[in-house]
């Protein structure tokens, strides 16, 4: 299936770098809001990883992971390429060296293989959920770019739990009908 998003040429943005998104940043109404020159390149894998939804956020629930794993399994995301200069605001975002790090890796794209940033967890907690927001800026995301339907299925499987702040509940599913009205 070919992803909804439109597939452009790397080395568009000034002085580019690329990022692995799994998580609520695939949504590109999402990202865009950290760092307004994403620009969605096209579904990626992340090869001998698996996703899990243990990263220990200070929200008290639990976001999405790549947790290294067998060679057979994989994490579907985006890449996204970014102006350098606005990686520190997706730094901030993602919380970088509070609960996420980053590191290189290497990600199908396209059939070739492509250097990008990827953030994962230092802290985790098996235990916890993700809000029930947050699990479906993810499927949003996974659907808006055309990830797999047995992938998408997986995402929507997981477990979930309602946030009690109920501003910062309803902040995020204004964000999901307005993605959704843009679809």
């Amino acid at each position: 299936m070919k992803p909804r998003s439109s597939i452009v040429t790397p080395g568009t943005t000034p002085h580019p770098t690329l990022n692995f998104a799994y998580g609520s940043n695939m949504l590109t109404a999402r990202i865009r809001e950290r760092v307004p020159s994403a620009r969605a390149l096209g579904v990626a894998t992340l090869k001998g990883h698996q996703l899990r939804w243990h990263k220990a956020s200070k929200d008290g629930s639990g976001k999405c992971d790549v947790f290294a794993a067998s060679d057979i399994d994989c994490v579907y995301g985006v890449l996204y390429e970014l102006s350098l200069s606005d990686k520190d605001a997706l730094d901030r975002a993602e919380g970088l060296g509070r609960g996420y790090s980053e590191r290189r890796v290497d990600v199908n794209f396209m059939g070739d293989t492509v250097a990008a940033s990827v953030y994962y967890a230092t802290a985790v907690d098996p235990m916890l959920k993700p809000y029930s927001w947050y699990k479906e800026l993810v499927v949003a995301g996974a659907r808006q770019h055309g990830l797999p339907p047995e992938y998408i299925q997986a995402l929507q499987g997981a477990g979930a739990m309602d946030d009690a702040n109920l501003a910062r509940h309803a902040k995020n599913m204004a964000l999901l009908q307005l993605t959704a009205q843009t679809l």
